[in-house]
């Protein structure tokens, strides 16, 4: 039965993860409301959950992956409601209920290993992983090359200001205007967020019906992604909180670039995801 508390509880804190950005990111009450009361309702599920797992067992203390995952996420979603309660801070949900999700999720899936009912169902599964990472790079990389265009037109305008001369930058009369290039920069900075979140979790999955096991999350570009992940939090959080714009948001989301560098060069030291690897 515990199995079903703690499946019950991932369902309600993966809804409070999706809460937790418009409340948080836009100022939403009534999203603010939804994630603090979902959340809780997660947290009272998971406690259940854990209490009869353990008494079940007659012990204490975690025995085995994921039980200690399991132990871990009430951990952080208990040391969450807390501060919230004390400081209403409820701006560090971004990370603490969605790392909360993630932990729970695969013990969620079952005490043995999860098993697709068909090849062609893992195979949709895969071919889902791979497209939202995909897109998650692609929206990164879009957002970025906005970043970088305009930096390069912000320099355009001024040089043209100052020297009242146009035949220099001529040829970038092309570009967009200020304006719509950071709304570029924010709009597919967004959109690939929960892309990068789904593919991350049906990548989860998929690892489920594999010998590797949890050294699967001790792989180099596992480890990768989802420190790619955690900047792509942090760079939502930080534009929103800081009111980044223009040059400074440029330069912030050109940082990432580096990150992402790093996540696609860990493919060549990556056991089970480098390239060309069957």
């Amino acid at each position: 039965m515990h199995l079903l508390w703690l499946r019950v509880a991932a369902i309600l804190y993966a809804a409070a993860s999706v809460a937790v950005f418009p409340a948080v990111l836009l100022g939403r009450e009534r999203w603010r409301s939804i994630c603090v009361h979902v959340g809780g309702l997660g947290l009272l599920f998971h406690f259940v959950s854990v209490v009869e797992m353990l008494a079940l067992a007659h012990r204490w203390m975690p025995v085995g992956v994921r039980e200690a995952e399991s132990l871990m996420a009430l951990v952080v979603a208990a040391l969450f409601f807390l501060v919230w309660w004390l400081y209403d801070a409820i701006s560090l949900g971004i990370f603490a209920l969605p790392v909360t999700f993630f932990l729970v999720f695969v013990p969620a899936l079952g005490v043995d290993r999860y098993t697709f009912p068909s090849e062609g169902v893992r195979t949709s599964w895969l071919v889902a992983h791979i497209v939202a990472l995909l897109a998650a790079y692609a929206a990164l990389g879009f957002s970025m090359l906005a970043s970088i265009l305009y930096l390069v037109q912000e320099r355009r305008l001024k040089s043209k200001l100052k020297s009242l001369q146009s035949s220099r930058w001529a040829p970038l009369d092309w570009m967009p205007p200020l304006d719509t290039l950071e709304r570029i920069a924010h709009a597919t900075l967004l959109f690939g967020f929960p892309c990068m979140t789904v593919g991350l979790v049906i990548g989860s999955v998929l690892v489920q019906e594999t010998p590797l096991g949890a050294a699967y999350f001790l792989d180099p570009k596992v480890l990768a992604s989802f420190g790619m992940w955690l900047v792509y939090v942090l760079l939502l959080f930080v534009r929103h909180t800081a009111a980044l714009r223009g040059r400074k948001a440029a330069y912030v989301s050109g940082a990432v670039l580096v990150v992402m560098m790093g996540v696609w060069a860990a493919n060549f030291i990556s056991h089970v995801h480098r390239f060309g690897a069957q």
